[in-house]
C-alpha cells in the first residue's frame, strides 16, 4: 500500500507521532468548519502578485528585498499553486510527497519559492520562522526531484496588520525573511513518516492536548 503525504502532514508528524498515525488510519484532528482569513488573504495576494507578474515587475513591497523576478510562466504557477494539482514527487515504492506552492521567483536559472503568512504579531522571531522550516525544506526537494533547481534558500514574506480604517481597509507591516532550506531533511522525515504509518501504534504524546481525545476515539471504532 502506498501513502500520500503534504508538508502540513509532516508537520503533524514532527508535531506528535500519534496524531499523525491516527491521521492515516482516519481519525483526523478537529477543526473549524469554516475557512479562515488568512486563507482568504492568501488567494487575494496571489491575485495581486499576478498583476504585476503580467507586467513583468516584482510588486514594491518586495523590491529591494529578494533576488530574481517573478516567474513569468502563469500557467505553470496555476498549477504549482492548485491545491489539487500543485507539484509533486512519487518515489520507487508508490509514496507521494505533494505540496502547492503560493509563489515563485526565478534567479537566472534558479527556482526560489515564496510562503505567504499571515501574522497577528508585530515582530517575526525565529521561532515562528523555525515553524515553517519543514515546509520550504519539502518544497526544496520537490523541486529537486522535478529537476529544477533551487538556490538553498526560499523566502518566507509575513503580513501583519497594523491598522483597520474605514471601508475595510487594513494596514500590513511587511517583513521578508530569507531561510536556508535542506532537502535531505525533509526526504529523511518523509522516509521516517512512511515508515511509522506502517508500524504498530505509536505511544501517546504526553505534551500533546489531542492524545487523550484521539485515545477515546480511536477505541470507539
Amino acid at each position: 500500500m502506498s501513502y500520500k503525504l503534504s508538508p502540513s502532514k509532516l508537520n503533524l508528524f514532527l508535531e506528535c507521532p500519534l496524531c499523525f498515525w491516527l491521521n492515516e488510519k482516519g481519525v483526523h484532528r478537529p477543526s473549524g468548519p469554516f475557512p479562515s482569513l488568512p486563507g482568504g488573504i492568501d488567494r487575494k495576494l496571489k491575485i495581486y502578485f499576478d498583476k504585476y507578474r503580467k507586467q513583468g515587475k516584482l510588486p514594491p513591497e518586495l523590491q529591494g528585498k529578494v533576488e530574481g523576478k517573478l516567474y513569468d510562466n502563469l500557467e505553470k504557477m496555476d498549477t504549482w499553486r492548485n491545491a489539487r494539482k500543485g507539484i509533486s514527487w512519487t518515489d520507487e515504492e508508490g509514496n507521494t510527497l505533494f505540496g502547492a506552492i503560493d509563489e515563485c521567483l526565478i534567479d537566472k536559472d534558479n527556482f526560489i519559492v515564496v510562503d505567504f503568512k499571515t501574522y497577528g504579531g508585530s515582530k517575526v522571531e525565529d521561532d515562528k520562522i523555525n515553524f515553517y522550516q519543514n515546509q520550504l525544506d519539502c518544497y526544496a526537494l520537490l523541486f529537486e526531484k522535478n529537476k529544477l533547481k533551487h538556490p538553498g534558500y526560499a523566502y518566507l514574506i509575513f503580513f501583519m496588520p497594523l491598522e483597520v480604517k474605514e471601508n475595510g481597509k487594513i494596514d500590513f507591516k511587511i517583513e521578508v525573511k530569507k531561510v536556508k532550506v535542506d532537502s535531505k531533511r525533509a526526504l529523511k522525515n518523509f522516509k521516517e513518516a512512511i515508515k511509522l504509518i506502517k508500524s504498530e501504534r505509536p505511544k501517546n504524546n504526553s505534551e500533546c492536548k489531542f492524545c487523550s481525545w484521539a485515545r477515546e476515539e480511536w477505541n470507539s471504532k
